[in-house]
């Protein structure tokens, strides 16, 4: 890195405290914003009906398009944050997210909204691959083979642990300002995070003149649009569940199939399908973690439409019994992240989301209402291992030059099982949310986890953590 991009930290506070406050609270400040607004808008989709005059249906494309936006966003922005720098793409987002919050606050119809959404998805997803790179970076200069386990642990702790948060902050600001402050809420926060990114995150190095042709090359923009046009038909089928539509499934397969085929061919692939192939440490990582994100997600959404159907609780107190799994998952992610450990808390995961899957199956009508509390804490507990054994797996096994599109990738996998839980939860509750319907979603819990666990046991590769290299 050259001594040009150093230069506006002092030598004295890199060797002495190169993780400060001001450092960390731009990046942890941007990585809570993309959990909490995929789960902002849950309690704002009936007034957004009421206000623009359209069916509850429709609202639903609001959070696909939060969900399509960062499934592709967040490796992009880890690509090009390689190729332009971390600090760069962090103040671009920032500004993706102001303009998606005004165009949201002003909005006159659907359009306008998805519009925002989809700013808000690509503003927000700048955040966690910019942050992984910046704090690498940091750590080189400060001559440490890798972070302290609490510096990552803070990210996943503000990157992962806060979605839920968005129940309850949604419900205060829907009941207290209306269904436009959940957009506007936006515009303050992105100003607030380009500010501190702007005084307290050090400037990249310059940056070299490149050509148009140049430029798509670093990026792989084909490799990019093939990404996303495969991953949108395979997000569509799943959204479309339990109506299965089987040609635009084939139509996902064929396109990942040409994905492939240019990633094998490119100079400087987006998606390093050999990397994946030689390094299957680094590829189960993302399968494992999409599977507890599954669990996890499931339980946020399908078991807040029982609490409010078959329970009668409205939405902000259906959220503040989902707050446990918050408190609890950033309490266990602060204390494991510390010790780096990785197969020892993903193991606890797998067998603590087992445990909690078939407690679901002991909740009905009559259930005691503080059952739901205990589950929440145990996904809790079960995110808050899973989340930072595998980042730092992610930190171990993925190449230093790549690790921001590494670790968009992790993040697009959650993503991924956020979305299957959708789907899965769509077409249990398809007609109506009852006690047999979220018996059937805990039997489909209980055999994800088995499968999660018995991958778990069988990854040899989770049994060492190599040193990150260069």
């Amino acid at each position: 890195m050259p001594a040009q991009s150093t230069s506006a930290v002092p030598a004295d506070a890199t060797a002495q405290s190169p993780f400060t406050w001001r450092f960390l609270s731009p990046l942890y400040l941007a990585s809570i914003l993309n959990p909490v607004n995929t789960s902002l808008i849950a309690t704002a989709l009936v007034p957004i009906a009421h206000g623009l005059g359209i069916p509850i249906g429709q609202t639903a494309a609001l959070v696909t398009a939060l969900y399509l936006a960062s499934a592709v966003a967040q490796p992009t922005a880890g690509k090009a944050a390689e190729v332009f720098g971390p600090r760069r793409v962090l103040i671009a987002g920032a500004f993706a997210l102001g303009v998606g919050g005004l165009i949201g606050w002003i909005a006159p119809d659907l359009l306008t909204l998805l519009i925002s959404r989809v700013l808000i998805g690509l503003g927000t997803s700048c955040a966690y691959p910019t942050a992984m790179l910046l704090i690498r970076k940091r750590a080189r200069e400060a001559g440490m083979a890798q972070p302290p386990g609490g510096v990552l642990g803070g990210l996943q702790i503000t990157g992962v642990a806060t979605a839920s948060l968005g129940l309850p902050i949604g419900g205060l600001l829907v009941g207290a300002l209306g269904w436009r402050s959940v957009f506007f809420v936006n515009l303050p926060l992105a100003l607030i995070t380009l500010v501190a990114t702007l005084i307290w995150v050090e400037a990249d190095g310059p940056s070299a003149r490149r050509g148009v042709r140049e430029i798509a090359s670093r990026l792989d923009l084909a490799g990019i649009a093939g990404f996303a046009v495969a991953m949108l038909a395979l997000l569509i089928f799943l959204f479309e569940l339990p109506t299965a539509h089987w040609w635009i499934l084939i139509a996902s397969i064929v396109l990942w199939a040409g994905v492939i085929g240019w990633e094998l061919r490119a100079a400087s692939p987006f998606l390093d399908v050999r990397l994946l192939a030689a390094r299957p440490a680094l590829t189960n990582t993302y399968v494992l973690f999409g599977l507890v994100m599954l669990c996890q997600y499931i339980v946020l959404y399908g078991l807040t439409q029982w609490v409010e159907t078959v329970r009668g609780y409205g939405g902000s107190s259906a959220g503040l019994l989902l707050l446990p799994m918050t408190l609890i998952s950033g309490v266990a992610i602060a204390v494991i992240s510390r010790r780096n450990l990785i197969r020892g808390p993903v193991i606890a995961a797998a067998v603590i989301s087992l445990t909690g899957s078939a407690g679901v199956l002991l909740l009905d009508a009559g259930a005691w209402i503080g059952l739901v509390a205990v589950i929440t804490l145990l996904f809790g507990a079960a995110t808050g291992f899973a989340v930072a054994g595998y980042q730092t797996a992610l930190y171990t096994h993925a190449p230093a030059e790549q690790l921001g599109t590494a670790a968009g990738l992790l993040r697009t996998f959650g993503y991924i099982g956020s979305i299957a839980s959708s789907a899965i939860t769509g077409m249990v509750f398809h007609r109506q949310v009852t006690d047999h319907g979220l018996h059937l979603i805990a039997w489909i819990m209980v055999g994800i986890s088995l499968v999660l666990t018995a991958l778990t046991l069988a990854d040899r590769s989770l049994r060492t953590a190599p040193a990150h290299t260069d």
